[in-house]
């Protein structure tokens, strides 16, 4: 089958488009014929080493896959060979053929393409889980959503709506806040242009925001700590702006807020049942339009390389999505 491979940790030109052996269905797995894998942010940190995870060599990158079964490993029951599914794979998602933790994998509706329910797992999956199980965020409660017209931004804008929160957009353009208030955002902020403490200041009567959904790092995450209400929660989602901030811990203290870390990969494997049940109701949301996977654009896999690039230089609205 065709990959992407990763040969060593380098700059995403370096990664190889080639052929390698196929995967088998050993116990507890199956094997998906891939129709479409999502692209995430991570996927390019790792590839270049930046990454809290360290994959031997050589590795197929590619986390999350709608496919069909083609094979099914010992002590499977729940899924055989010709169903359509998606499935969370942690890495070999950018090639042909991908092996998958069958609880890791779920049937899908006819009603969601293929594209659309890749792109659903980890970015929809994320701010699900940072927002529910995190967050234990409720109707009425102020959402701050950092980076709102990326991947998983963007899904924190849908399900904060979905869950009763008011939800205020920050972003870097007018451009990307357009696609935020498309998707639900009540309140938007242009950070390229005004201060976001200033701003944030301003709202709930100048108490503070109950939760935010922080994804860029850097200063936007220095001016969250500053904007925070009491029994807060800040959500430490990425650091898509490339510093990772230190935190003062004196502001937790005085303002008793919880600074609070979300890391969903860890989670499917800590709880793979709320993993599931979450799973469960985004797909009922989605089938409910309570939840949608905004495309910005859908390469040929081989092209994975300008793929990540785009999603690496922030110039993605929704989610980028690669089909073999």
């Amino acid at each position: 089958m065709k990959a992407i491979v990763c040969e060593k940790f380098a700059p995403l030109d370096e990664l190889e488009y080639k052929e390698i052996d196929d995967p088998a269905a050993a116990p507890g797995m199956v094997v998906l014929d891939v129709a479409a894998a999502g692209v995430n942010y991570p996927d390019g940190l790792l590839v270049q080493g930046l990454y809290q995870m360290k994959p031997p060599f050589p590795f197929v990158p590619g986390s999350e896959v709608a496919g069909t079964v083609s094979a099914v490993g010992e002590g499977v029951t729940h899924l055989e060979a010709g169903d359509r599914v998606i499935g969370f794979c942690g890495l070999g998602g950018y090639a042909e053929k991908v092996a998958c933790a069958a609880t890791n994998t779920l049937p899908i509706p006819a009603s969601i393409g293929d594209a659309e329910a890749a792109a659903l797992i980890t970015a929809h999956a994320t701010a699900h889980h940072a927002l529910k199980q995190r967050a234990s965020i409720r109707p009425g409660e102020t959402l701050v959503v950092t980076g709102a017209a990326g991947g998983t931004g963007l899904a924190a804008v849908q399900i904060g709506k979905a869950m009763g929160a008011t939800v205020i957009a920050a972003c870097s353009s007018a451009e990307k806040l357009e696609v935020a208030r498309a998707n639900g955002a009540d309140i938007l902020i242009n950070y390229s242009e005004q201060d976001l403490k200033t701003e944030l200041k301003k709202i709930n009567n100048g108490k503070g925001v109950d939760v935010v959904y922080e994804c860029v790092g850097g200063d936007i995450f220095d001016a969250c700590t500053r904007c925070m209400g009491w029994n807060g929660r800040l959500l430490i989602i990425g650091f898509a702006s490339g510093r990772i901030p230190e935190f003062p811990a004196n502001l937790a203290l005085v303002k008793g807020y919880s600074l609070v870390g979300v890391f969903w990969g860890s989670f499917t494997a800590h709880q793979p049942q709320d993993y599931a049940a979450n799973m469960r109701e985004l797909l009922q949301w989605y089938e409910q339009g309570k939840v949608k996977v905004v495309i910005d654009d859908i390469l040929p896999l081989q092209n994975a390389k300008e793929a990540l690039k785009k999603v690496m230089e922030r110039k993605v609205k929704g989610k980028m999505a690669l089909k073999p």
